[in-house]
């Protein structure tokens, strides 16, 4: 991954939150705080490049508004860009939290890109450790970032530079003021892209030196990613898109397979959303264009 490959993906994804936070209502999740990680600069021209590619997105959206370049930008962040980033970040994010009240003291990001948890709940400061994981060149535009603005990096808060989807390495973790206590991880956003048996691997590395009630999230497609168009084409787009820029989707998973990983790691699965039941949590009863994603699911998974 080059150093502008890595910004510009968290670029993006902080660009979803930031406008999902200041346009949409309701609100499926709030990240107040990613605008401040964009500058106006870069809020625009993303919003501008967006625009000019609806013709890729939707011939007919393209020519029903053409004279409305605001309600393009909106069809293409609730239709393309933002329900499944915003959807599993509020289920993640709820379960971390009934996790520290069940006595969970440690939560790795894995592939942190934008993320501002820390930021938004310094109420945990003095009783959960942060540790966010990310490729070096994406954490490096992070932190310059935060130096730039008027956040300041709490104590509780720890970068752990590290490509986990090659090697992962608990040295570094521990490095950093990592220990053997009752831990939260999430992996969103990743497991599309990496081989399954590395995504087995990855799972068996991280519960290998936690103790049992640990747990984590991530989000996984199902098997029909390759075959599902979705709604106006999305999952197809979404397939395209990622293949287009260097980093194809390489890994879907049946339900089955899913528990037998984490069987295989000592996992045990407390809850799993279909999209439909995502829908019905996050997505129900709403007047614009957001809908759960098709094909994508969401599991919370405990170390027995």
């Amino acid at each position: 991954m080059k150093q502008n490959e890595s910004s510009v993906t968290s670029l993006i994804s902080a660009f979803g939150r930031a406008y999902h936070s200041k346009y949409d209502r309701p609100k499926i999740f709030d990240d107040f705080i990613a605008q401040d990680l964009i500058s106006q600069k870069e809020f625009s021209d993303i919003k501008d490049h967006m625009i000019q590619g609806i013709q890729f997105f939707s011939k007919g959206i393209a020519q029903r508004f053409q004279d409305d370049p605001e309600e393009i930008l909106k069809w293409i962040t609730q239709v393309q860009l933002s329900p499944t980033p915003l959807a599993r970040a509020a289920y993640c994010e709820k379960a971390l939290l009934n996790e520290v009240m069940l006595g969970a003291r440690q939560y790795v990001i894995l592939g942190a890109g934008m993320d501002t948890f820390c930021f938004r709940h310094p109420e945990l400061e003095n009783s959960l450790d942060i540790f966010e994981i990310d490729h070096p060149a994406s954490q490096e535009c992070k932190i310059n970032r935060l130096k730039a603005t008027d956040f300041s990096i709490p104590s509780h808060l720890h970068f752990v530079p590290m490509d986990f989807t090659d090697t992962f390495s608990f040295k570094q973790l521990q490095e950093h003021g990592f220990g053997c206590k009752k831990t939260f991880f999430s992996l969103l956003g990743v497991s599309y892209y990496v081989a399954k048996e590395d995504i087995a691997r990855l799972i068996n590395h991280l519960f290998a030196q936690v103790p049992a009630g640990s747990s984590i999230v991530f989000d996984y497609a199902d098997e029909k990613l390759f075959e599902e168009k979705g709604m106006s084409d999305r999952v197809e787009h979404m397939v395209q898109m990622a293949s287009a820029s260097g980093e194809p989707m390489k890994s879907c998973f049946t339900y089955d397979e899913i528990e037998n990983m984490l069987e295989a790691s000592g996992l045990l699965i407390y809850e799993h959303l279909s999209p439909s039941a995502i829908h019905d949590l996050f997505f129900r009863n709403r007047t614009d264009y957001l809908s759960a994603f098709e094909t994508i699911h969401y599991i919370h998974a405990v170390k027995k």
